[in-house]
């Protein structure tokens, strides 16, 4: 009796907020609200001063475009936090503004998505920064389970479920059942891997040097891994490394896919070594209700094609792919008590009374 009351207290004068700390955009779930912030994983900095001068969107523009005493920076590299301070600094930013929409008293209850395989270390960073920025309590949950939880998997059943969640730093693989991973593998190979693999491409093919937001708009302008349909095209404009003026060129999706070939098949190859090493029941399963494709990556044309013809089992691309970990966040928020299994605990955390 007492445990509901101060639950219902609790609730009335505090947010529960679930975040997926992406290594290229920052989503943010209110509970009650939904989705409402979601945001580039970019800070700009003042060096001379070592302020913060914008977050997000703001900084996201300032990339490649900033005087020399001002940098836009990325946070977290590979999935995990690089730069503690900073990514303190935008997480409060972010938990700031989605709080000020409900004023309440207390700071909020926070559910972080983070990649699978993530060391103690790394857990407690990110823990740490989540306090500092102002949660109440805070708790961590793998990205592949949060992923295939807002996708509505069935999640707690005996029954195997794969999903792929090919993010910005990070590409994640996992097999799961009865609230567990079974097998798992994190590869740091996704999409900025992808436009850092174009930029290398039209550097050496091409002799000119483009930044990584072009590189990003190519890749989603006519990138695929499989051709699809008539050829297409895009004209990009860079510097010319022979004569250090700019010049225009024009890129085919050929040349994308050539460009991003090695990086895909790495992810190819991951998710057969998961499925190899999935005990043959689990696997039936799987093969029976197919393969979930999550994040970012799971929007290049062609992937699942190619996913389902080389594992010989049928791919889905999950409705809308980007915010499918931040939907999981908030259905375990809601649902703290029925998903209070599958939360990552410290070690030298005692388990709960």
């Amino acid at each position: 009796m007492f445990k509901d009351f101060w639950k219902k207290l609790f609730k009335s004068l505090s947010n529960d907020v679930g975040i997926d700390l992406g290594t290229a955009n920052t989503l943010v779930y209110l509970a009650g609200q939904g989705i409402v912030i979601n945001e580039p994983t970019v800070v700009a900095v003042n060096q001379k001063t070592g302020r913060v001068v914008a977050i997000g969107n703001q900084a996201k523009q300032m990339l490649g475009r900033t005087p020399g005493h001002i940098i836009a920076i990325r946070p977290l590299v590979d999935g995990v936090i690089s730069d503690f301070e900073v990514t303190e600094e935008m997480l409060s930013y972010f938990i700031g503004k989605a709080d000020d929409r409900i004023k309440k008293q207390l700071g909020p209850r926070v559910v972080v998505g983070v990649p699978s395989g993530i060391t103690n270390v790394e857990t407690r960073a990110v823990k740490d920064a989540a306090r500092n920025a102002g949660a109440r309590e805070v708790f961590i949950v793998e990205e592949p389970m949060a992923a295939a939880i807002g996708i509505r998997l069935p999640v707690k059943s005996p029954v195997g479920n794969m999903i792929i969640d090919i993010g910005g730093g990070t590409t994640d693989i996992a097999v799961i059942s009865l609230d567990g991973i079974v097998r798992s593998k994190n590869l740091r190979v996704a999409g900025d891997r992808f436009n850092n693999d174009i930029i290398s491409y039209v550097r050496n093919e091409f002799k000119i040097l483009i930044g990584e937001k072009t590189a990003e708009s190519l890749k989603i302008a006519i990138g695929s891994v499989l051709p699809i349909g008539n050829a297409t095209e895009a004209s990009i404009k860079g510097r010319d490394l022979v004569t250090g003026l700019p010049r225009e060129v024009v890129i085919t999706d050929a040349d994308v896919r050539e460009a991003i070939a090695s990086s895909i098949e790495s992810i190819v190859e991951s998710s057969k070594e998961v499925i190899e090493t999935t005990p043959p029941e689990i696997l039936s399963d799987v093969m029976y209700r197919g393969v979930y494709l999550v994040g970012g990556g799971a929007l290049m044309r062609g992937l699942p094609e190619l996913f389902s013809e080389t594992l010989k089992i049928p791919v889905h691309v999950a409705d809308d792919p980007l915010t499918a970990v931040a939907r999981g966040t908030g259905i375990i928020l809601e649902n703290m008590e029925e998903y209070e299994d599958i939360l990552i605990k410290d070690e030298d955390e005692l388990p709960t009374q």
